[in-house]
Order: C-alpha cells, then sequence, then structure tokens
C-alpha cells in the first residue's frame, strides 16, 4: 500500500513555520563518500539523474579533493560532465584553489568550502588550524566570486554543537567562524552537526546568536545527523527560527570518514514526509524518492536505514 496517495500523512500546518523549503540533497556526494567499496561512476550519474527526477532542484554532485584523502570521488573529473546538462543546481566541493580550477574547468558554478569550528576536527580533516583553513579558503572563494554574478559559494561548517574530541563547542566560538566565512564572501552556510549530538535548544540557541551577529538566516542551511535520533526535531526546531534550506541525503546515506562517531545524515524521504505533514511545499515527488533509494540501495547490497523509505516500500532491516 503507497500511503501517499491515500492522502498520508495529513497536512496539518503549524504557524511559524515557512511556506517552502529547498531541500539541499547530499547524497550523491557526501552520501556516497562514505561507502567502503567504490560506487561506479555510471551508477553515480544515473542516481544524480533519478533524484533530479524527483522535484529536487539542487543537488551535490561530488568533491574535487585529492584521491588520496576521498577515494570514492576520485572519478570527480569523470562524472560531472555526465549530469552537467541537468535542469539542477549541482553544487562540487573544493577544498582549495587547485580543487576550485578543477571544478572551474568543467563549467561548475556552485562551489563550497568545508571549514571546522574546532581546532581537533580543523586538524583531522585538513591538517590546519582553524584560521589556517580559513586563510587557505580565502582565495578559493575570492576567486569563485571573481567568476562571475552567477558563481555561488557555500561554506560548510563541520562541529558546530559538539566535537568528538573537545566535547561542546561554545556557541560564539561557532558564531566567530559562521561570520568569518561571510566575511569572506560565502552566500550560504551550512551548519553541521557532524556527530549528531545537538538537541533543539542549541539549535534554537546558536541561530539566535547568528542572527544577533549579523548572519540573516536566508543565509542559513542546516545539516543534521541522525546518530542520537535528534535529526527531525532539530530540524523543525531550525524551521521555527526561520531556516528555509534543509540539507538531507537521499535514503539516509553517508556519515563522515574523518569523525568515526557520526552515522547517517538525515534521511530526504524522513524530511519530506515531515515537511509534507507540516503543510510544507518542497516540490519533491515521494514516491520517485523512495524507489531511487531502494534502486541504489540494491546497487549498495543493503537496505535503505530510511525509515520511510522502509514503511513505503516494505524493505526489511
Amino acid at each position: 500500500m503507497n500511503t501517499p496517495e491515500l492522502g498520508l500523512p495529513m497536512p496539518v500546518p503549524a504557524e511559524g513555520l515557512p511556506a517552502r523549503v529547498r531541500i539541499h540533497e547530499v547524497g550523491a556526494r557526501d552520501g556516497l563518500q562514505n561507502e567502503k567499496a567504490t560506487v561506479p561512476t555510471a551508477v553515480k550519474a544515473e542516481f544524480i539523474r533519478r533524484l533530479a527526477g524527483t522535484g529536487l532542484t539542487t543537488i551535490e554532485a561530488t568533491s574535487f579533493v585529492h584521491p588520496k584523502w576521498v577515494p570514492q570521488l576520485a572519478d570527480a573529473e569523470d562524472l560531472y560532465p555526465r549530469i552537467s546538462d541537468l535542469p539542477v543546481s549541482l553544487p562540487v566541493l573544493v577544498p582549495n584553489e587547485r580543487g576550485l580550477d578543477r571544478a572551474l574547468a568543467l563549467g561548475a558554478r556552485r562551489v563550497a568550502v568545508f571549514a571546522s569550528a574546532t581546532e581537533s576536527f580543523a586538524k583531522a580533516n585538513l591538517n590546519r588550524t582553524v584560521d589556517e583553513s580559513l586563510a587557505m579558503f580565502e582565495p578559493v572563494v575570492s576567486r569563485a566570486k571573481g567568476e562571475g554574478d552567477d558563481v555561488r559559494v557555500r561554506g560548510y561548517l563541520s562541529m558546530c554543537f559538539g566535537d568528538p574530541w573537545e566535547g561542546p563547542v561554545p556557541v560564539p566560538q561557532v558564531v566567530r567562524v559562521c561570520r568569518a566565512l561571510m566575511d569572506l564572501g560565502c552566500d550560504e552556510l551550512s551548519l553541521g552537526d557532524t556527530i549528531g549530538v545537538a538537541t533543539p535548544g542549541q539549535v534554537t540557541a546558536l541561530l539566535a546568536a547568528l542572527t544577533e551577529a549579523g548572519v540573516p538566516v536566508s543565509a542559513l542551511g542546516v545539516h543534521f545527523h541522525d546518530t542520537y535520533g535528534q535529526a527531525l526535531a532539530n530540524t523543525l526546531a531550525a524551521l521555527q527560527q526561520g531556516v528555509t534550506t534543509v540539507d538531507a541525503s537521499a535514503g539516509g546515506l553517508g556519515g563522515c570518514p574523518f569523525a568515526k562517531s557520526a552515522t547517517g545524515n538525515l534521511a530526504t524521504e524522513d524530511l519530506v514526509w515531515m515537511l509534507r505533514g507540516l503543510g510544507i511545499d518542497t516540490g519533491v515527488d515521494l514516491g520517485r524518492l523512495v524507489a531511487t533509494s531502494v534502486w541504489m540501495a540494491a546497487h549498495l547490497g543493503r537496505p535503505s536505514p530510511s525509515r520511510t523509505v522502509r514503511a513505503l516500500s516494505h524493505q526489511e532491516s
């Protein structure tokens, strides 16, 4: 039984929430980079094409990092031309100027840098201090913005709520790095709960502090992991503060290869189910999305961890 065809979940709008949310789909990049086995390029391309067919408008495609660090994404140059004709936004990650050169050479117009709110993770992920990493991003962002008005730069910020080495992350510490990324010229920031320890009160406090620091909520997205089952609750808290961009991963794929305690991303299907129930428009066809995640799960040889995928497709755990 396909419950969406029966009108489920029943939309019951709640006061103070946005009318529409843009989902920043990260499954093809953040999800597949964590696979032990390398997914064939043709399968990745088909995955992205199927995701585009669900109504998603932003699909993060790949990362132009050195293959030594993320071997699963070593095929970026081969993958991007296979999907560049799609009528959707296809952001790519670029760690440095070399990565930016590679992305621009293929026509990418949406790029992202990835920073850390903590010194420990900056060292583990980038082998630099927080300030050294910001200095490395400055020419990347500047050059990207110099390519034209149609180029947009996203700044990912990891460990916004907790760090596996340092514990709780003070709000002012996160605000400082967010402010620095905006001052570099980033158009959008994605606040990452990399190890999934955030709770709604933390989310509300951070967003309030960022607003006070002059970072507009319209420039903010949220990226929650479901390690402790808090991703949807944290997302709702963010929506109540005016956030309208939410990162999610089809089928709940992914985690973080540099933070071993991090488990899967918020599943896009679970997010769409909640938003549909709140009467919030996403433009996403849930049935097609579920079918896409089931298709990818078959290629990966395991069922999707998404509860909504399992409920609507009757997958067994």
